[in-house]
């Protein structure tokens, strides 16, 4: 009876211990420089399934997230950010990708602050 008890014990922690959190926070590094940029980065990660906050702060090019692990993942996360424009530290948007972004957003050539240039954008 007592290596029953273990057992299912055993189990009962091995599958806490795996399970995936519903409100993970995560922090990504995503290249933009401006307001317009910050709008467009928060969009494509809040319409990934089980983003459930994001936000970009525009000097230090961090993206605050907090996600559902059960239904998404970073990966999706930074493609769905590539796909709007804009590069990850990981992956790189296509050239196509890139060149649909507002010209005043284009990080490449000057990944500076020039939220104060533009915000009315």
């Amino acid at each position: 009876m007592k290596n029953r008890i273990l057992i299912v014990v055993c189990l009962l922690i091995s599958t806490l211990g795996m399970a995936q959190d519903k409100n993970k926070k995560m922090v990504l590094d995503v290249n933009g420089k401006c307001e317009m940029c910050k709008m467009r980065i928060e969009k494509a990660a809040l319409e990934v399934p089980g983003v459930k906050f994001a936000s970009w702060d525009i000097p230090t090019h961090q993206l605050s997230l907090v996600m559902d692990e059960r239904k998404t993942d970073a990966m999706k996360i930074k493609t769905a950010l590539v796909q709007a424009g804009h590069d990850t530290k990981e992956l790189k948007a296509s050239q196509e990708a890139y060149d649909k972004i507002h010209p005043c957003c284009k990080y490449r050539e000057d990944n500076t602050d020039d939220s104060h240039h533009h915000k009315d954008h």
